[in-house]
């Protein structure tokens, strides 16, 4: 039974000298650390506001840690809030910067992400205000729920922003 003629390429002509093979072994390798780490998510809008979030974040803990507070559960649930909070986004963010979100696809990633901004920038919010209102113009105080703050509002815009993507892509899509 024939199946057809088949052409067998061997890069050899019989008019001129071979031509150099083609080098897959180098870029199959590079396309595979292309593929492990995403570069571009560092200078992505998006990955630059996870970076201001943790740092503000950061910021606010280490000035409520380093003041004298007197209302231990009032401070104790802000650094509780902001290491929760920086732990979760520092995790978002690794899991985008690696591409964790393509190899496990049985977990809606964007739905996740949204839910623990929507769920963090409340107990940010509360703890904030808390924070403050507690204060008793002590300046670490001040200065960790004026961070908490900032905070918060970093995250009310990524969160407003991966409502405002997920909505433009479910619009298009139909």
């Amino acid at each position: 039974m024939s199946h057809g003629a088949r052409v067998i390429r061997t890069g050899v002509s019989s008019g001129g000298p071979a031509a150099p093979p083609p080098v897959t072994v180098a870029s199959s390798s590079a396309s595979s650390d292309a593929e492990l780490m995403d570069g571009g998510y560092f200078r992505s809008c998006a990955g630059m506001l996870k970076v201001a979030q943790m740092i503000s974040l950061l910021i606010g803990f280490i000035s409520v840690n380093n003041s004298s507070w007197t209302d231990y559960s009032a401070y104790s649930f802000f650094q509780i809030v902001t290491m929760c909070d920086l732990v979760m986004i520092l995790f978002f963010y690794m899991m985008h910067i690696f591409r964790v979100y393509r190899k496990l696809t049985c977990v809606s990633w964007p739905l996740a992400e949204f839910l623990h901004y929507l769920i963090g920038t409340i107990l940010l919010l509360i703890g904030s205000i808390v924070a403050a209102a507690k204060s008793y113009n002590i300046t670490g105080l001040v200065a960790g729920a004026t961070f908490g703050f900032l905070a918060t509002i970093l995250c009310v815009i990524s969160m407003w922003s991966s409502y405002k993507v997920s909505c433009i892509t479910q619009s298009t899509s139909k």
